[in-house]
């Protein structure tokens, strides 16, 4: 049976332990990292590694290829990709080119990792930036207007699934006033319940539609001050399933971050009790990844009910675009605008 979690692995090829444990525990998927990345032909092989451990071919492999400083895949293999912030810029001052390099950008991702076997992007970020906030998102944003975010980030969505890949949403409902960086610190955000749904809220509602998307390990004041978002019953029926409206596959953001305070398999546990479909474990860590496998529950029937919805829609969308597409003049058209 599926189990509702995403695990890492520790490097470039996979070890017969971490073979046996991912055929014991059967996660949905697993996650890639730079430290698993040596060239093209070494990541094809792992990929097929990580399926055959498995036994599911069409098992999904996540990726964070956002741009900018958040993009596992570099040169000299790969292209390196402008931050959120240019097409946030280009935007401002011609929206139908910002929109169309956005899109362009991520149909070029999409075919850089379909070509190594992997097939869901945590990207777009679409949460707003806000002045004075730590600057863990900073130029990873769009920018601070939410219309415009929302807008790009469906532009990026919309580019990644066409090229079969899967996008996630992230980190709903908003990390874009965190004051410390949630890999290190729990971010606590004062502003008021209508201020948020005016601000941060918005391009997650503009997008409710994406088929994954992403918590934050954020702590929102107003709406539960004891839990983040990521393990709080009430943020996550009230804001992300209720007004936001999400009814997609939500996955938490990496449960080995530090904004979280609690035992592997306690968190994973809580994870899915507060909501989320699936968890997150980045690391590779095997014995951190053994306690999270028992705390996490099989794939529960609403989850893969909204999985299986999530697969659909990208194949229809990859069916709908033009699959001859000639990335080279994609990639031309694309500096053209950029430049």
């Amino acid at each position: 049976m599926t189990a509702a979690v995403i695990f890492g692995c520790a490097g470039t090829e996979l070890t017969p332990n971490e073979r046996d444990f991912f055929r014991e525990t059967r996660p949905l998927g697993f996650i890639l990292f730079a430290r698993n990345i040596v060239g093209p032909d070494q990541l094809v092989r792992l990929t097929g590694q990580l399926r055959d451990s498995i036994d599911d071919p069409a098992a999904p492999i996540l990726i964070d290829q956002e741009g900018g400083r958040v993009q596992r895949l570099r040169p000299p293999h790969w292209r390196a990709a402008p931050p959120a912030e240019r097409f946030g810029q280009l935007a401002s001052g011609d929206l139908a080119a910002g929109c169309r390099a956005v899109k362009l950008n991520h149909r070029l991702i999409a075919a850089e990792l379909t070509a190594l076997g992997i097939d869901v992007d945590c990207a777009p970020l679409i949460d707003i930036r806000v002045p004075g906030a730590h600057d863990v998102i900073g130029d990873r944003a769009y920018g601070g207007e939410p219309e415009l975010v929302a807008i790009l980030g469906r532009a990026a969505a919309e580019g990644l699934l066409e090229g079969g890949v899967m996008p996630i949403i992230k980190h709903i409902p908003g990390h874009g006033r965190s004051m410390v960086d949630s890999h290190h610190d729990l971010p606590r955000v004062a502003a008021g319940r209508a201020e948020l749904s005016a601000t941060d809220f918005r391009p997650f509602h503009a997008l409710n539609d994406i088929p994954w998307a992403m918590t934050a390990h954020i702590v929102y004041e107003a709406i539960d001050a004891d839990s983040p978002a990521t393990l709080s019953t009430k943020v996550i029926a009230d804001v992300i399933r209720g007004e936001i409206g999400f009814d997609g596959l939500l996955l938490t953001d990496d449960l080995s971050m530090k904004a979280l305070n609690g035992k592997l398999g306690d968190l994973a546990q809580r994870s899915l009790t507060a909501g989320c479909d699936v968890v997150l474990h980045c690391n590779g860590d095997m014995a951190e990844m053994r306690q999270v496998a028992a705390g996490a529950a099989p794939l529960s029937p609403a989850a893969k009910a909204r999985y299986e919805r999530g697969q659909d829609k990208r194949e229809r969308a990859r069916l709908a675009s033009a699959s001859t597409s000639d990335m080279a003049a994609l990639r031309d058209e694309l500096t053209r605008l950029i430049a």
